[in-house]
């Protein structure tokens, strides 16, 4: 593990999401609270941390089938769209994170097929134009998604991820 600048050890952790959109390009979001009195509240894509032995890929479909009841193979995500590495506290626990994200667009039968587990997203889930996306105050995860979406729509993804560098998300609350 690597140290927190005040000494305390990160856990480490690699995560393999998807940037699920609906036929009517709506991004699906999940959200979250930190358990601790006064935690925050938070906005964040299906996905989620990869397992011992497994490769991202399959960790992004067992991810999609656990969240949202969908049993879709691997070749139906897209390329690899963007990276980030995140440093954040959750119930009292510091994690540095590694962070894929690929695209998958549903047609209109997937979509109604759609179900949310509340285990997942205690606190909700939303499907979010792009439009709502940019003119929340909610905090979501990466932030200033709306704009990454909105390029990602018009010019399709890239010939190389996106990485959006390393964030410290308890610094970054605020920053959308």
């Amino acid at each position: 593990m690597t140290p927190h600048p005040d000494g305390t050890p990160y856990a480490l952790r690699s995560t393999s999401r998807i940037l699920l959109l609906d036929n009517r390009d709506r991004l699906l979001l999940l959200c979250s609270r930190d358990p601790r009195p006064g935690g925050g509240r938070w906005w964040f894509t299906v996905g989620g941390g990869t397992e011992e032995g497994e490769d991202p890929l399959a960790a992004a479909t067992r991810e999609l089938r656990e969240e949202t009841g969908l049993d879709l193979p691997a070749e139906r995500l897209g390329p690899l769209v963007m990276t980030r590495t995140t440093r954040f506290t959750f119930d009292g626990r510091r994690f540095r994170q590694s962070e894929e994200y690929r695209l998958l667009r549903l047609t209109a039968a997937e979509t109604a097929a759609v179900r949310v587990d509340p285990g997942e997203a205690r606190f909700g889930h939303h499907w979010w134009s792009v439009a709502e996306l940019a003119d929340s105050d909610q905090v979501i995860r990466p932030r200033r998604l709306a704009a990454l979406l909105t390029v990602l729509l018009r010019d399709g993804p890239g010939p190389t991820p996106l990485d959006l560098g390393e964030v410290d998300d308890d610094a970054d609350l605020a920053l959308n």
